[in-house]
């Protein structure tokens, strides 16, 4: 799309600065990139919010929200008596949610969570779609058949790309099955990574293959090969034609990250928020106050 080839020249184009006024030209040329497209995108968030009573792995424990403690006082921290709050998370592990896996969740002379590049930060994303497939068979497996089907339809799926496969499994989250879901075959990331060199896969479910000893998953990443899972809204984004911004944190020795995806699509995409449409700085102020609700065991406005 247009959207991609202007993004690319102008990014192209910082390549060949070497002098201190070609590097300020580049710096100009990487702005004018965002005014020009960047700007004008539409933004689509395909996170989900962690929460407590989130989906996650029969094999962790539940995650506990809980209100921050004064080490001094003992007591929460309180608008009245300190000037704000804060909140502290029992996170029982570091694969949940929308998450991207460092390799070393399955082996330790991979990359960890910390040691991922920051170069993850800005990609194309390409859209693979089987929910048609998953609709009449719920543990559908995705094949490199489909990834040619894909290719014949939109070409060949550009190198160091992301390959986000929907299957519609995460529409009906928090109420979905993680025992039973749409996977992707270990030819089928075999395939996209040794025959197309992209950057990373994701998929909506919590893990990739049902298979006892996850199959594709440690192909993955005992390979260094990270991976993304708990993807979500893909249903909103068109199969070509968009970036994918990552953002996550570095924690030291991580095996997994909790990721922030949004897809950055053209500006006539009929999805997504334009920047400026919502308010941004200063964000919204609403009508109830943020409380802590102990029934539900986080902060709430209601």
């Amino acid at each position: 799309m247009h959207f991609l080839n202007v993004a690319t020249v102008v990014f192209a184009g910082l390549l060949a600065t070497g002098s201190a006024e070609q590097a300020h030209a580049g710096q100009s040329r990487l702005w004018s990139a965002y005014d020009s497209v960047l700007s004008n995108a539409k933004y689509i968030d395909l996170t989900h919010t962690i929460e407590p009573a989130m989906p996650i792995w029969r094999g962790f424990g539940n995650i506990t929200f809980s209100q921050a403690v004064n080490k001094l006082t003992g007591k929460p921290f309180a608008y009245t008596k300190d000037l704000f709050v804060a909140n502290a998370y029992q996170l029982t592990t570091d694969q949940m949610g929308t998450q991207l896996d460092a390799p070393a969740h399955f082996n330790p002379y991979f990359a960890a969570s910390d040691e991922i590049p920051a170069t993850f930060a800005l990609r194309k994303l390409v859209v693979i779609d089987v929910s048609n497939k998953v609709a009449t068979n719920s543990s559908y497996a995705a094949t490199v058949d489909d990834v040619l089907e894909w290719e014949a339809k939109h070409g060949r799926i550009p190198q160091h790309s992301v390959v986000f496969v929907r299957s519609d499994w995460s529409k009906t989250w928090p109420s979905v099955d993680t025992d039973v879901f749409p996977q992707v075959l270990l030819e089928t990331v075999q395939f996209l990574h040794l025959q197309r060199s992209i950057l990373f896969h994701g998929h909506e479910p919590l893990d990739t293959d049902m298979t006892s000893d996850f199959a594709s998953e440690r192909w993955l990443l005992t390979h260094g090969y990270a991976q993304a899972e708990g993807v979500t809204n893909l249903h909103m984004v068109p199969p070509t034609g968009c970036l994918l911004s990552t953002g996550f944190p570095k924690f030291l020795g991580g095996t997994g990250n909790y990721v922030r995806f949004v897809a950055v699509c053209p500006p006539d995409w009929p999805q997504g928020i334009l920047p400026g449409s919502t308010p941004e700085a200063p964000l919204p102020e609403y009508k109830n106050a943020l409380v802590w609700n102990s029934q539900k065991g986080h902060r709430s406005r209601s």
